[in-house]
């Protein structure tokens, strides 16, 4: 890689890791330590060919999918989480209700299968229709549509708490991390 193209690399990775990261960790079930790996492996993948690269946010982010799908068929088992300290808190805005959101929310994820997680994190919080999801994990639309139905159900079965989420009460309090989620017909 010539100068200009690692210099191209370093403002990007400087101007979009963060954003990459909360998506691999979310892919990887709230693992920071594996959506750490996650993005570390797809940045050296995208270093790699960073001269031919059009649109680099979508490499990168294709290549996070496509290691959390061959992730998944390693069937690694997921181990607990330990950390040593608190996760850091927002900018003074989060409140108990959204913390236990936040809680109840990630513990449901991680019981879900990595598919679930990763085919609700892209439609949700990625934002992505059912036909880019559906191209970026190699499987059909009606695939996509089947496992997302599956793992909302999955997911208000596990926490039944969230269903008063969203509800219009006076109490709710948005949360960025895990927005509530309806399924539309």
């Amino acid at each position: 890689m010539n100068a200009e193209g690692l210099e191209g690399f370093r403002d990007f990775v400087d101007s979009r890791s963060s954003a990459l990261l909360k998506t691999a960790v979310l892919l990887c079930g709230g693992d920071q330590h594996a959506g750490e790996d996650l993005l570390q492996n797809a940045l050296v993948k995208a270093a790699g060919r960073w001269q031919r690269i059009d649109e680099p946010e979508a490499y990168v982010r294709r290549i996070l999918y496509r290691q959390q799908v061959s992730r998944w068929r390693l069937k690694w088992r997921r181990r607990e989480v330990s950390v040593a300290e608190p996760p850091e808190a927002g900018a003074g805005t989060d409140t108990a209700a959204a913390v236990d959101l936040r809680l109840v929310m990630r513990e449901a994820l991680s019981r879900l299968t990595a598919r679930q997680r990763t085919v609700l994190v892209l439609r949700y919080f990625e934002d992505l229709p059912e036909a880019d999801v559906a191209r970026l994990l190699g499987c059909s639309v009606g695939t996509v549509r089947s496992t997302t139905h599956r793992s909302l159900a999955r997911l208000r079965a596990l926490a039944p708490e969230l269903a008063a989420v969203g509800s219009g009460g006076a109490d709710d309090v948005p949360s960025r991390d895990f927005s509530p989620v309806e399924v539309r017909p």
